[in-house]
């Protein structure tokens, strides 16, 4: 587009000074004579550019003339500098080139801005890893890129939660998300949307045909779909009453946050404060086992005999240990 030619010669000028018309007209594969009436039209609308011929002419504007060709408002120059999940950089091998690409940014800014985008960087800091992650499986992030960015089909070996053996799939991709530190392929299988998680995901090998993409549909619309499925599934849960001691109840708070959907105020005069947690699956519930007698499940009753079915096998392998001697 001829806009984007303008502003791009706007650009190259104001960064290099004078700039032979045949280099632009190479820069931007187009003939010298389009450029001569790039110029010329730059010129009518006001920004001061002129043209030497001869052997060591060329393109230039004038002598200190700087223009704001970001049109960056003061708070949008704060916003690029707040970095959300900066881990997704550096797992996909882009941190040093986020910091070029900032410190161009930080030097195209207007000179106003630059102080406030400085002190945001330094300032502000978002991690979207949780606490106590624990150790990551290892992504091989590059070769799922070169996989998503070809356009191509995918041959997967998968392996799914609880299950030792991979399977094999073909999918279509449409992209990688990033979520909450967790890196998922988003693909379609059979023309459905599926999930699978980087983690677990064994091999990938590029076949010779296209993705079959279904047509209008882009990465952000299949997760979307996606995002949706997995909270609706996450509303079908076991929900569970306790009762906490209250002289644990910050230890509680802090590793059961994702589980806790209610939790009264601590008075500070009872023993007990109550609280209610949900969980996907019974088995889940022994997340609680640590606790000890801290914390007492109230309901349901199945949730209570899963708690206890487990305290007593780790009392029986431990009593056996003890007998043989170990």
């Amino acid at each position: 587009m001829k806009s984007d030619r303008l502003l791009s010669i706007l650009l190259l000028l104001q960064t290099r000074g004078r700039v032979p018309a045949h280099e632009l007209a190479a820069r931007l594969e187009v003939s010298v004579r389009t450029i001569y009436r790039d110029v010329e039209a730059l010129s009518a609308s006001g920004v001061p550019v002129y043209a030497e011929r001869g052997r060591h002419g060329g393109i230039e504007l004038l002598a200190g003339f700087r223009t704001d060709v970001t049109g960056l408002t003061a708070d949008e120059s704060r916003a690029l500098f707040i970095l959300a999940a900066q881990g997704a950089h550096a797992a996909l091998g882009l941190d040093a080139a986020l910091g070029s690409a900032l410190r161009k940014v930080m030097a195209a800014l207007p000179a106003p801005h630059r102080p406030a985008a400085e002190a945001t960087s330094r300032r502000i800091l978002v991690d979207a890893t949780r606490w106590r992650g624990g150790p990551q499986q290892a992504v091989d992030l590059e070769g799922l890129q070169d996989a998503v960015f070809s356009d191509r089909r995918l041959r997967l070996r998968y392996r799914h939660s609880g299950q030792r053996d991979p399977r094999t799939y073909t999918v279509d991709p449409y992209g990688l998300v990033a979520k909450a530190g967790v890196w998922y392929l988003v693909a379609d299988r059979h023309g459905g949307p599926r999930l699978f998680r980087a983690d677990r995901v064994r091999a990938v090998r590029l076949l010779e045909e296209a993705a079959r993409r279904r047509p209008g549909v882009e990465l952000a619309d299949v997760w979307e779909v996606l995002r949706r499925q997995v909270e609706e599934r996450a509303e079908d849960v076991i929900g569970l009453t306790v009762r906490v001691r209250r002289a644990c109840l910050d230890r509680f708070r802090r590793l059961v946050a994702a589980q806790l959907t209610e939790l009264p105020d601590d008075d500070g005069e009872s023993d007990w404060v109550t609280a209610r947690l949900s969980y996907p699956t019974l088995p889940a519930v022994r997340q609680l086992l640590p606790f000890s007698d801290e914390v007492e499940i109230l309901d349901p009753p199945e949730a209570r005999a899963e708690l206890l079915l487990a305290a007593r096998r780790v009392t029986d392998l431990y009593r056996d240990e003890a007998r043989e001697g170990r």
